[in-house]
């Protein structure tokens, strides 16, 4: 519903115009302008702030322009009410109105043909258009930006200027602000026709068009990367972005919809964004071999059509939700999983994908994760050197249905948090909520701040204990460098990211590598000094977008968490982890559900068998999970070697083969059935267009 001050300034809007009824009908100047500034300023704060509420009212016949409508009839009433009845400035605000109206036709005519006009039938990055056609400038982002309410809003003037004119008994200063408003209203329409003509409109469907297949032709893409989704589907395909861009063959993305492209991760591979399936059908990707799909939506018919290219889907992770072995599954050629598990998923379910079908690729987006080196040094992994073991507490969020079994923070969480904080030998406690906790349940939100409450208490406690010594030095360097590294990121961020519209991005959307590159080195440089700028053994709080999830997975012993992909991604690196039982099914029944925890150490709501994961950290020979945690990560994500990637890159190049294989051999059958089809011919002879022999 929107924020605390979206509401209020919603309210105060709502409210406004009942006051503006009673001060017209009273009438009261003053109260009739403190009402109208009341409605004015908060529907331009809703405005400026996107707020949800805005459509809300759009939907009960309260849009903006029927607001603007009201107040202006209002002020009306306000004059007959004041006996101006007769008077010129009477008749000089009805003129305004009406002719301000009037110019609301051609302004929002000029504005929709604009964006009309200037919405591309393919967008593109890091694509070559601007030297196949030319794309004029976007119009100044003042004139199109909430174009609707800066009209409206050039009534200001005139509403005014009416309004001293009805204190002072003088109609000048009303026809001034008339006159203001209406010239302003002309110049804006006035201003905005040179963009709906000459070289200002970008080329035709047609040329765009054109242009692409151009750039196709040249660029030759091999393996493509197709997606389709909503908004919140975005980070479906942002996960495979660095996997396209290791590819050892030409890499294409091709996506479905303009707020996916929008949504898109910065990356170097090039992106077409085409909306239309007719398009799409006709853009020429003869040279592509090899299509891979994240996800199982309607709109991937319209590559899959192409018998030229060999189709697979990869998805968006590899769980033992159902979405895993969706029957839709069998219409690729081939469906790819990270490991043995993906396979056995399938010939469980029986949904028809045959078992020859599926490759075993690994997991390329688990790369950063790095495997277990061990506890710092010092006395089974204690805090004499400063330093000790550290665990990450990752829960899940609480969900939409309600089930005790989504998340461990609001059954288990705070005995969780205490006993990791109060153990002994010490252990460094990392607390990095999901994002979306106490979006659902208020049960969950209080937890949630408790569970805060509990580390940063610990670790304020932990400040002044003896045992832990703070390198003082060290880390106010390390907090200068991550002042330094910010305003660079800053800089660099703000570097060619403010584009006018769809049309000048597609035109200048081509990657700075050097700028993309010294991003990654910074942001890399930026988690070294994150960590550094406070002690091992401080807890901590972790929220936000960084330090990022893996980035806690590389500085951890050991991660406590729920039934979520961060489980099966953790399994990477092998360290030893937790998973709670919030729903109470049993240790049994719960493996048996749940393949990732088959390796874990499984934890009641009450926590009590914590004491088996610190144990294991402590002492890694004596770790009883070590040898099923080695083996259940090689049955879910594979072998180590090679490497996923490598992995990746050679299922490719094989379906390219085989996907060559088949186009060799319909062009063979294809060359064979036309010779068959030509009429046997002697010497000195040749056929006529007609068919007749013709004597040379």
């Amino acid at each position: 519903m929107g924020s605390a001050a979206e509401l209020a300034a919603a309210a105060f809007m709502m409210l406004g115009f009942p006051a503006l009824m009673l001060a017209a009908l009273v009438p009261s100047v003053p109260a009739f302008a403190a009402a109208a500034a009341v409605t004015y300023l908060a529907d331009h704060y809703l405005h400026r702030k996107g707020s949800y509420l805005v459509n809300r009212l759009s939907k009960v016949r309260a849009g903006l322009s029927i607001r603007f409508l009201i107040r202006q009839l209002l002020l009306i009433l306000l004059l007959a009410r004041l006996g101006l009845a007769d008077n010129l400035i009477y008749y000089g605000a009805i003129a305004c109105f009406i002719a301000f109206y009037g110019l609301q036709a051609p302004h929002g005519a000029l504005v929709t043909l604009i964006r009309k006009r200037r919405r591309m039938p393919v967008a593109t990055r890091n694509v070559d258009l601007a030297s196949r056609i030319r794309i004029p400038d976007a119009p100044p982002r003042g004139l199109l930006h909430r174009s609707a309410e800066k009209m409206l809003h050039l009534d200001l003037a005139a509403v005014a200027g009416i309004l001293v004119a009805a204190s002072v008994e003088s109609a000048v200063v009303g026809f001034v602000g008339i006159g203001i408003t209406v010239g302003l209203g002309c110049l804006y329409v006035v201003a905005l026709v040179p963009y709906v003509r000459g070289r200002k409109i970008p080329p035709n469907a047609e040329k765009v068009l054109a242009a692409v297949d151009d750039w196709l032709a040249e660029y030759r893409p091999e393996t493509v990367l197709y997606f389709s989704g909503s908004k919140d589907s975005a980070y479906q395909v942002n996960m495979w972005l660095e996997t396209m861009e290791q590819l050892d063959s030409k890499p294409l993305i091709i996506l479905r919809e303009r707020v996916i492209l929008n949504n898109l991760a910065p990356t170097t591979v090039p992106v077409i964004c085409v909306p239309g399936g007719v398009h799409l059908m006709n853009l020429d990707l003869s040279h592509v071999r090899v299509a891979l799909y994240a996800a199982n939506v309607g709109k991937n018919i319209h590559l899959l059509r192409v018998p030229t290219m060999k189709h697979v889907f990869i998805g968006h992770g590899d769980s033992d939700k159902l979405a895993s072995v969706n029957p839709f599954s069998k219409v690729y050629d081939e469906v790819w999983t990270a490991g043995r598990a993906g396979r056995d998923r399938y010939a469980i379910a029986d949904v028809g994908v045959r078992d020859d079908d599926i490759v075993e690729v690994g997991r390329p987006q688990l790369a950063p994760i790095q495997t277990w080196q061990g506890v710092p040094d010092g006395p089974r992994g204690g805090a004499a050197d400063g330093r000790c073991p550290t665990v990450l507490y990752a829960p899940t969020w609480e969900g939409w249905d309600g089930n005790p079994g989504n998340t461990s923070i609001v059954l288990a969480g705070e005995n969780i948090v205490k006993k990791l904080v109060r153990a002994d030998p010490p252990v460094r406690v990392l607390y990095k909520p999901h994002p979306f906790t106490g979006t659902v349940s208020a049960e969950a939100k209080a937890a949630n701040q408790r569970i805060i409450a509990l580390v940063q208490q610990a670790g304020a406690e932990r400040a002044t204990d003896p045992r832990f010594e703070a390198d003082t030095a060290a880390q106010a360097a390390a907090k200068a460098e991550l002042t330094r590294i910010e305003a660079r990121l800053a800089e660099l961020s703000g570097k060619g990211t403010a584009k006018g519209d769809e049309a000048e991005a597609t035109r200048d959307g081509l990657v700075d590598v050097a700028r993309h590159e010294e991003i990654a080195r910074l942001r890399a440089e930026w988690n070294s000094a994150y960590w550094r700028s406070f002690g091992s053994h401080e807890h901590r709080v972790i929220t936000g977008a960084e330090p990022r999830l893996y980035d806690c997975f590389n500085v951890s012993d050991a991660m406590v968490s729920d039934i979520s992909s961060v489980v099966s991604d953790f399994i990477a690196s092998g360290k030893p982890y937790a998973v709670t039982d919030s729903a109470e099914v049993g240790v049994e029944e719960f493996k048996r559900q749940n393949t990732a925890v088959r390796a874990a150490t499984i934890l009641s709501n009450s926590a009590a068998e914590l004491d088996a994961l610190l144990d294991a950290v402590r002492d890694p020979a004596a770790d009883p999970l070590a040898e099923d945690r080695k083996d259940l990560k090689r049955y879910l994500l594979g072998p180590d070697e090679p490497t996923s990637i490598d992995q990746f890159n050679t299922a490719v190049a094989n379906l390219a083969i085989k996907a060559e294989t088949r186009n060799v051999g319909q062009e063979s059958r294809a060359a064979a059935g036309a010779a068959e089809a030509v009429p046997a011919t002697v010497p000195g002879q040749r056929v006529a267009a007609t068919g007749d022999d013709v004597t040379a």
